[in-house]
């Protein structure tokens, strides 16, 4: 039997996100398919995250099954829509996070977790009482209400909200949400109220090692974000026209109170219907250096971007016990291990 989560009645009717569903989830499942249950697909020691995330450890992620949203091009789809995953209580979510710390994780990552966001707060105190002192990141696509950020003011370090877009058809379109744009805009500028500014800490420090370091290594590591936001923003190809409305927001909005972060992983998925898949193609190399001069006509370069992916190695399979390839990923726990609920 999983321990049940002590919770605010945000399940009952459910209020958390934007939707406001108003189904009880203690005793059936919301618009996002979940009830009030919390529950978990993997958590691995990821170093594919942008630098001040994975720092010289790599950032403890934690895969919540579920979504709020319908991203019809989703990568991370066998948990957000399929509902691969198990319930976990809080006793075993602190064993989680514990163990991933203990591997050397520079922070505890957690992803897609807004429909879960009382049953996830309750499991982060927990999990501080035991012992965990690594930062703490919500990694969300910001569709979030602000009962379910109140929640997570005081338990979470650094946000990593995505901005999609700021247009509202394509919030229909590709998000099932016309509303996304207005909402999160205001979850986003709520986070950067909670944080104020960056703060950085040094990253975990390796075992000594009796070799030198090669030719070429750095001799200070990049620092790790302690505290802060990073606003990212997936190019979608053929849409660019979104991407310039987000840099410009950007330059308004979080300009020297948050970094920047521009993505060109779009894949498409095969087994999208034609309504919500989105474009069947990749970025391509024309539409990336505008995006790029873009960068340079605002002005912006506190942030990252990626170069342009070609392939599909990166992209995720949580069938397998380590859903990432073993160059990006370390896992730690799966849905279809045994429960790990010893609190060290």
């Amino acid at each position: 039997m999983v321990e049940s989560f002590p919770v605010p009645s945000l399940y009952s009717p459910c209020l958390l996100c934007p939707r406001a569903c108003g189904v009880n989830r203690f005793s059936g499942a919301g618009r996002c398919g979940e009830t009030r249950d919390l529950r978990l697909a993997s958590a691995s020691i990821h170093g594919g995250e942008e630098p001040p995330v994975s720092g010289r450890g790599g950032s403890g992620t934690i895969f919540v099954t579920g979504c709020n949203l319908g991203c019809g091009f989703c990568q991370n789809y066998q948990i957000s829509r399929d509902g691969m995953g198990r319930p976990v209580d809080g006793k075993e979510f602190a064993a989680i996070a514990l163990a991933l710390q203990g591997a050397g994780a520079e922070n505890i990552n957690i992803v897609t977790g807004s429909h879960a966001v009382p049953a996830i707060a309750s499991a982060l105190d927990r999990a501080r009482a035991a012992g965990l002192r690594v930062p703490v990141l919500w990694n969300s696509s910001a569709y979030e209400g602000r009962a379910a950020l109140d929640l997570l003011r005081d338990r979470v370090d650094v946000y990593l909200p995505d901005l999609k877009t700021l247009d509202g058809r394509l919030g229909e379109r590709f998000f099932r949400a016309p509303d996304y744009p207005e909402h999160a805009q205001a979850a986003i500028l709520r986070m950067l109220d909670f944080q104020g500014e960056l703060r950085w800490k040094n990253p975990v420090p390796l075992p000594p090692s009796p070799e030198p370091p090669p030719d070429g290594a750095l001799a200070s590591p990049p620092m790790v974000l302690a505290k802060g936001v990073i606003i990212r923003h997936l190019i979608i190809p053929g849409c660019l026209d979104s991407t310039r409305d987000v840099i410009e927001w950007f330059s308004r909005h979080g300009r020297g109170r948050a970094l920047l972060s521009l993505m060109t992983q779009y894949t498409p998925r095969p087994s999208g219907s034609p309504r919500d898949s989105g474009p069947r193609r990749r970025l391509i190399r024309e539409e990336y250096l505008r995006v790029m001069d873009w960068l340079g006509e605002f002005g912006i370069n506190d942030g990252f971007y990626q170069e342009p992916l070609t392939g599909g190695d990166w992209l995720p399979d949580f069938n397998r016990a380590n859903p990432f390839s073993s160059r990006l990923s370390r896992p730690v726990w799966r849905w279809k291990d045994p429960v790990l609920g010893e609190i060290p």
